[in-house]
């Protein structure tokens, strides 16, 4: 290469693969350094596309910073997603399956998409997925995860819906912890939810088991208060039908029944989410058809608002008077599907037209549609309850009316109902819609705020005792009494059933050991020897700040047969455990729940029990079915 000499040497070492070739045809130096010069200009624009791409990237990268990763995020690699296992955007499908938990039936396939075959195809692929994941609802995984396996841990390795982990009660003893304190619990949304995927074929994760609102979906008769009091509590207790050994515990809660006609004026702000996760017709459109069912019992006295929510937030609906049903129905109707979620937005500007429409001596509430699947300004579970908390000092209730499945954030929307003085219920069909908005329509109607319970357990007569269910809401023993700590809120005709599992004396129980403080005396007051425990409860009227006490302590021998009401009630529990495949199960079966709650289903008249059979027949089925793995 001498012969080019030192200038030509130099276009060689600096001038890349352009230079070279003018060279070896014989071009002179001038012509090589023209081609340098094109191939650096080539060079500078591929650069600054690298460039764009980059910032583009970076950009994403923050988003996704700010938006935590939790359990619900897909983040599965990139032959992940090339093998099908994870849905590239545009693809057929809502998502595809990633890999299936233990305790799943393996998905149908999906129908692969055509594609042209060849290297072509894979580029193609690769500029679809952008190299990241946007998962349904528009959230997408933060990059430089694609190396991580997606996540395994229940429902979330098929897709996107979050649940709250929690542990499950376990048994105390009176002489450690006399007291068992914890708030009410009206939502009924776990129990719907799972109806839900029982009848797609589907076991719920354990996380979505909340025996609670479980046992709380079904009406009881339980009688009504007689006094002042807008709430009354009957205590009952017979034999536990999973443990023969134990006994079991019934605190039932009957809040005051407010007549239609007497029901005040409602100032309600319907808070729609209409971004492109709702397009479904199990989302939008059924909120749709929920809210037509509401707008029917509207009377003129009542108020109705509407505010959207997607990329950002409006008023769809200035206040109308609930004899402009058209006017209302018009608007909701006509709400179309697009665009992010800005939950944070609309939650503001929601609480915002409710205060300034605030109706004293009536009803303020805002009821809250969506699918919980934030991705735009605040989405930190954390932060949303501060939001939430901040908006409850303005007594403005709240109604969390969850919708959709594959991206439903059920642990969201149960912490913002909690905290909001709300409660929280899942539509998946129309019936449902009917038994939240007109089976129950006065519940919309709050009567007692901040009712809490405290148990006090007689350790002559008590071993152990375990609450089941109530995880969520479990407070501290001096939190019963502090008028400053948010409980739950019971409407007008709500019930609230508590269940307690009851070791008797002479009942072997494991329990961790525990000295016995010298100090603390052991002998129980004479008059109480007989006592099984005492239960108190507290609760504030609407408007009131100062919580009022009820008690009643139980005592006397345990009946042998439980009442039909109570039977039902513990074959529902039995029916949650089983499907939680809790420890504390015992002896029940899924044949033996069905043989407890086919004889008790007594008056029925929206069928409620009976559908509660048949899901109970499905899940026996879906469990003698072999888990994935298992090949029987």
């Amino acid at each position: 290469m001498s012969r080019f000499g030192v200038r030509g040497r130099r276009l060689l070492a600096g001038g890349g693969p352009a230079v070279l070739l003018a060279v070896l045809v014989g071009c002179g130096p001038r012509d090589a350094e023209r081609a340098r010069a094109e191939a650096e200009r080539a060079e500078a624009a591929a650069l600054a596309e690298r460039v764009k791409a980059e910032q583009a990237e970076a950009a994403a990268r923050a988003e996704a910073e700010r938006t935590p990763a939790g359990p619900a995020q897909i983040t599965g690699g990139l032959d992940e997603r090339l093998q099908g296992n994870i849905a590239l955007p545009g693809e057929k499908g809502e998502h595809a399956p990633g890999p299936v938990p233990p305790g799943f039936p393996s998905p149908a396939p999906l129908a692969e998409p055509a594609s042209p075959a060849g290297p072509d195809a894979l580029g193609k692929r690769i500029a679809v997925s952008g190299g990241s994941f946007a998962g349904v609802g528009g959230s997408g995984a933060a990059r430089g995860t694609e190396n991580k396996p997606a996540p395994r841990d229940g429902y979330n390795a098929q897709n996107a819906e979050a649940y709250g982990r929690y542990q499950e009660n376990e048994f105390r003893s009176p002489l450690v912890a006399p007291l068992s304190t914890f708030s009410a619990d009206v939502n009924t949304a776990s129990y719907a939810n799972v109806r839900r995927m029982l009848s797609e074929g589907t076991r719920p994760p354990a996380s979505a088991v909340f025996l609670a609102e479980f046992v709380n979906y079904f009406p009881y008769s339980y009688a009504p208060p007689a006094g002042a009091d807008p709430v009354a509590f009957h205590v009952e207790m017979g034999p536990c039908p999973w443990n023969a050994k134990h006994h079991l515990l019934r605190v039932g809660v009957q809040a005051h029944q407010i007549p239609a006609e007497k029901l005040p004026p409602r100032n309600l702000v319907f808070l729609i989410d209409t971004s492109g996760s709702m397009q479904q017709e199990n989302r939008l459109p059924l909120v749709q058809k929920s809210l037509e069912l509401l707008v029917e019992k509207l009377a003129e006295k009542d108020r109705v608002s509407v505010v959207t929510y997607a990329g950002d937030s409006r008023v769809a609906l200035p206040p109308t008077s609930g004899a402009d049903k058209k006017a209302i129905l018009d608007v909701v109707t006509g709400l179309q599907a697009n665009g992010s979620t800005n939950g944070e937005g609309g939650i503001k500007k929601a609480y915002q037209l409710a205060r300034d429409t605030f109706l004293d001596g009536g009803v303020n509430r805002v009821i809250l549609c969506t699918d919980g699947d934030f991705n735009v300004g605040v989405v930190d579970n954390g932060e949303l309850v501060k939001l939430i908390e901040e908006q409850r000092k303005s007594k403005v209730f709240l109604t969390v009316l969850g919708y959709g499945m594959g991206n439903y954030k059920d642990d969201r929307l149960k912490e913002l109902a909690n905290h909001g003085n709300g409660h929280h219920a899942y539509i998946d069909t129309l019936d449902e819609a009917k038994k939240v908005f007109v089976e129950q329509g006065g519940a919309l109607v709050c009567v007692a705020k901040d009712v809490k319970f405290q148990i006090d357990f007689n350790p002559a007569k008590v071993t152990a005792y375990r609450l089941v269910g109530y995880e969520n809401r479990l407070l501290k023993d001096e939190d019963f009494k502090n008028d400053a700590k948010d409980a739950g809120d019971v409407g007008s005709g709500h019930q609230v059933t508590v269940l307690y599992e009851i070791v008797p004396p002479g009942v072997k129980v494991d329990l961790p050991e525990v000295d016995a403080s010298k100090y603390q005396k052991k002998d129980v007051p004479a008059p109480a020897s007989d006592e099984w425990l005492t239960v108190k409860m507290r609760y504030k009227h609407p408007d009131a700040d100062v919580s009022k006490e009820l008690t009643a302590a139980h005592k006397g021998a345990v009946t042998r047969e439980l009442s039909d009401d109570f039977r039902f009630a513990a074959a529902v529990a039995s029916f949650g455990m089983l499907l939680r495949d809790s420890k504390y199960k015992g002896a029940m079966t899924y044949a033996g729940v069905l043989e407890e709650a086919q004889g008790v289903l007594g008056a029925d008249p929206n069928n409620h029990r009976k559908q509660f059979l048949e899901l109970v027949r499905r899940a026996k089925e879906l469990a003698s079915d072999p888990k994935p793995g298992e090949g029987r």
